[in-house]
């Protein structure tokens, strides 16, 4: 019994000297793994460090001595307080467009995104070590493309700082306002964009425009010489061509770093608004084709240096105001000035029918076709009228679905019918639901008149009035859009058929135009299923569908109000009685152009919607202002000398990875602006002094220049100078 005892205790004794030796054992396997993990653990925090330019919120790996410091910095400089200077304004707005939601996107928390970004980018970093530089360059040549849906995603987050920027800007006092303004303006940094397009930026050696370039200047040898417009003329040289317009928008492949010459008698400063309704000077303007015109009519009078428009002559026998008074009476429910404000004016046939209805308040924006060689588009912006120029061909017009109160064309020999009715499709797509084709002709055949009354059958128009005007002996007929779907179903031939569903309206930069109907809004959230307010009242109305924009709108609006009265209106030299035609070369909402029409000057303002942008011009229309869709990387489809004043504000920043010479954007802005015209320009330093630079180069004067913190703002006006042929 003993034995087996002690036995017994010297078997216990060694099972516990066992398990204390796994446990040392297990201990040091612990440590070992530990070590092992530590480092890379140190790694991925100093990967994320890295990413501190970007504003991102702090995640849970990153180490801080204070995690409540920088959103309470965030907070504080959100809410307006007027004790931070410029420099922090522009750091907090980074960071919080960084962490704002884009419409459209998925509800994601901030440190999630935040997270998920900068996996992104580290993923991107391993892989830049990988690549090999023929493979970057390939890249690079590729970037525009693959980053249109990143800029628009992009501009969505500026819409909304630009809210954020407009909600500041009234709570700033007299004494900070030029510090505000230029705080408060659209600011782009490179930082608050996506992984994938800062990645792009930085393939992208150097600043937009080089610091240290010297440009030499040459004039440019067109055929159409001082009336060159680059992307509807040919060129010079090459083969012959009868004429010299393109059928359709064709742009040159390397943008035109040349100056458009004077008219060969001379330039000289145009006549007033107001006075210019009735009288131009004729040299500005002059051209071969357009004294041959003058000859043949009586409505244009040659008068010494002027060419003048008497009041009792007309196009139009008994005036325009007759006619105009005739639509009235076929169609009473066409109030000039009340339901009807837009109108598109298919060619400039009738120049004086814009000057009767802006009388009227109602805007006409005029498209001086491509093969109007008169060049009377010409002599409506001369007078200061709105007018683009394009061809009417086979791609849509640059303007949204359904935005015209009304669209006419006077003296119109088109064929409308032909090619399976595809041009009155596309004025079928732009007239508003509801709206009005007025169609005037004086001689008209029964084959003609056939097959245009088949084809607005088939589209489901409305023909309210068919009459020949005795005073004026034109044939008249007024046509009107359905308001609603049901009536395509009643159609025995559903020829031409509805577009389908993914087939977007809203397309039309270098779209064929396309032969189905779209289908009608019929929800009050839908765009086009009311009538908008009468004009001035619909500036500031807001219809169900711009419910979700309205903050953005009024802030917006009040933004670019406070800018224009302290600012723009006094503060930097402009006299406004020069001015009539503006430009936005970058309008988002239109704010500035709404601005101006509050103001006691006499402007319209073309507002430009860039199309790797947001698409906010159906928004512009339905203010009442009018607007086009442009990339800027090509040339404006206008006459030179066109605009008493250009206005871009960070235009040129979103343009960095896109355009192969950012410098054409200026030459084009040389372009379009009249001698003694003026350019405002808002822009990040780094763009805006080497931009001063090339506005010396094309021998403009500097009016002012103001800069604080990162951002400024540069007024110049152009010169008589041209260079030497």
């Amino acid at each position: 019994m003993a034995i087996a005892r002690l036995a017994r205790q010297e078997k216990r004794s060694y099972g516990f000297c066992a398990k204390l030796t796994a446990v040392v054992i297990l201990g040091l396997c612990f440590i070992v793994v530990w070590s092992i993990f530590a480092s890379p653990s140190t790694s991925v925090t100093i990967q994320r460090e890295s990413f501190d330019n970007i504003g991102e919120p702090v995640t849970g790996n990153r180490k801080v001595s204070n995690p409540g410091t920088q959103i309470d910095n965030r907070k504080k400089v959100d809410e307006g307080k007027s004790s931070r200077d410029t420099k922090e304004r522009v750091k907090s707005d980074l960071d919080g467009k960084d962490m704002k939601k884009v419409e459209g996107s998925d509800s994601k928390s901030p440190s999630n995104h935040a997270s998920e970004k900068n996996h992104g980018a580290a993923k991107e970093k391993n892989e830049k070590h990988k690549e090999n530089k023929p493979e970057v360059a390939k890249k690079e040549n590729h970037g525009s493309e693959e980053s249109e849906e990143e800029d628009a995603q992009k501009g969505n987050e500026e819409e909304e700082q630009e809210v954020k920027d407009g909600q500041e800007a009234e709570s700033k006092d007299d004494e900070a306002e030029t510090e505000g303004d230029l705080g408060e303006s659209d600011q782009e940094p490179e930082e608050r964009t996506e992984p994938k397009d800062k990645r792009k930026k930085v393939k992208r050696k150097g600043p937009l425009f080089d610091p240290n370039a010297h440009y030499s200047w040459k004039p440019c040898r067109a055929r159409s010489k001082y009336n060159y417009i680059p992307c509807i003329d040919f060129e010079a040289g090459g083969v012959k061509q009868q004429g010299y317009r393109h059928r359709e928008r064709s742009c040159p492949r390397v943008p035109p770093m040349c100056l458009v010459p004077l008219p060969p008698n001379g330039y000289g400063p145009p006549v007033h608004w107001g006075d210019s309704n009735s009288k131009i000077l004729y040299k500005n303007v002059a051209h071969p084709k357009l004294a041959a015109f003058i000859k043949r009519h009586t409505w244009l009078v040659e008068d010494g240096e002027f060419l003048t428009f008497p009041q009792n002559h007309s196009e139009l026998n008994g005036g325009v105001i007759h006619y105009l008074e005739s639509i009235e009476e076929m169609v009473p429910d066409i109030e000039w000035g009340k339901n009807i404000h837009l109108v598109l004016e298919i060619g400039c046939t009738y120049a004086s029918l814009g000057a009767v209805l802006l009388e009227k308040d109602v805007i006409t924006l005029s498209l001086g076709l491509k093969d109007d060689l008169v060049d009377l588009a010409q002599v409506a912006l001369e007078r200061g009228f709105p007018t683009v120029v394009g061809p009417l061909g086979n791609r849509r017009l640059p303007f949204p679905s359904g935005v015209f109160d009304a669209i006419h064309c006077g003296g119109c020999s088109r064929s409308w019918h032909s090619n399976d009715g595809k041009l009155l499709l596309e004025m079928n797509r732009i007239l508003r639901p509801g709206g009005y084709f007025i169609l005037s002709t004086k001689h008209d055949s029964v084959e003609e008149e056939e097959a245009m009354s088949s084809l607005t059958a088939s589209i489901c128009w409305n023909i309210l009035a068919h009459k020949t005007d005795e005073v004026s002996e034109m044939g008249v007929k007024i046509y009107q859009k359905p308001e609603s779907n049901d009536i395509f179903e009643l159609r025995r031939r559903k020829n031409p058929p509805l577009c389908k569903e993914n087939e977007n309206p809203d397309a039309a930069w270098y779209v064929p135009m396309k032969t189905c109907l779209h289908t009608i809004p019929t929800s009050i959230e839908q765009r086009g299923a009311e009538w908008p307010e009468e004009w001035p009242k619909r500036l500031e109305a807001f219809p169900e569908w711009l419910s979700n924009d309205k903050e953005k709108l009024i802030a917006d609006t009040n933004h670019w109000k406070a800018i224009v009265e302290k600012s723009y209106l006094t503060g930097i030299g402009i006299d406004w009685s020069n001015v009539r035609n503006v430009m936005d070369m970058k309008a988002i909402y239109g704010g500035f152009a709404a601005a101006l029409s509050q103001q006691n000057v006499s402007v319209w303002v073309m507002n430009v919607i860039p199309v790797h942008a947001p698409d906010t011009l159906p928004i512009i229309f339905e203010r009442g202002l009018v607007g086009i869709y442009h990339d800027w990387c090509e040339s404006f489809g206008t006459y030179p000398r066109s605009y008493d004043l250009l206005h871009a504000d960070h235009l040129f920043s979103r343009l960095k990875n896109r355009c192969k010479e950012p410098v054409s954007i200026v030459v084009e802005m040389d372009r379009i602006a009249r001698p003694g015209g003026w350019a405002i320009i808002r822009e990040k330093l780094a763009i805006l002094n080497p931009l001063e630079g090339i506005l010396k180069s094309l021998q403009w004067e500097i009016r002012m220049s103001y800069s604080h913190g990162e951002e400024g703002i540069l007024c110049a006006q152009k010169t008589m100078w041209r260079p030497s042929q």
